[in-house]
């Protein structure tokens, strides 16, 4: 990976101590989605990992909501693949699949449209940041639920002291930015 596109990506993440309880040290991206440099680096650094460790494999890009939105598109774009949804729950219309995990304090849903892949489709998740891993692991499960293959996950940002990426298990990820 090219170390000055990583830099400029880099350069555009901001932390906010104490952000939104303290304790938390908030890495806040507005500051990419902004520079419109910034981002794009970011969505090449990702295809380009992509392009890499799986070539023309990748059949979609599922967006995780909300933030997964905003990078899923542009990247599947970039890969010249669709991009699907997965939302939560009550926000997709027809039919859907849907799985449950545990938050901090209580539960939350997952949902995506039960047409939204064929069985052994390949797929790539992407969002934003992962940190304790159970979103996106909820999301791999959901995708498993429709007879997808999860290729990967991939994240602009890597809370390791979190150690989300060992919920997922057998699951390759990915994260262009690593913080403890």
């Amino acid at each position: 990976m090219a170390e000055p596109e990583l830099e400029l990506v880099s350069r555009r993440i901001r932390s906010f101590p104490d952000f939104p309880i303290p304790g938390v040290n908030f890495r806040d991206i507005s500051p990419l989605l902004k520079d419109p440099e910034s981002f794009r680096t970011c969505i090449r650094l990702l295809a380009g990992h992509l392009k890499t460790t799986h070539g023309s494999k990748i059949d979609y890009i599922a967006g995780l909501d909300s933030r997964g939105f905003l990078f899923g598109p542009p990247l599947a774009q970039e890969l010249g693949l669709g991009c699907v949804l997965i939302r939560k729950r009550g926000k997709l219309p027809g039919p859907t699949a849907s799985t449950s995990y545990a938050l901090e304090y209580g539960k939350a849903e997952l949902e995506i449209q039960k047409d939204a892949l064929e069985p052994g489709q390949k797929v790539v998740v992407v969002d934003d940041l992962l940190a304790t891993g159970g979103t996106m692991c909820a999301a791999c499960e959901l995708l498993g639920q429709l007879g997808a293959e999860v290729l990967e996950c991939v994240t602009l940002v890597e809370l390791t002291s979190l150690r989300g990426r060992e919920k997922l298990g057998p699951v390759p990820f990915f994260s262009l930015l690593q913080y403890e």
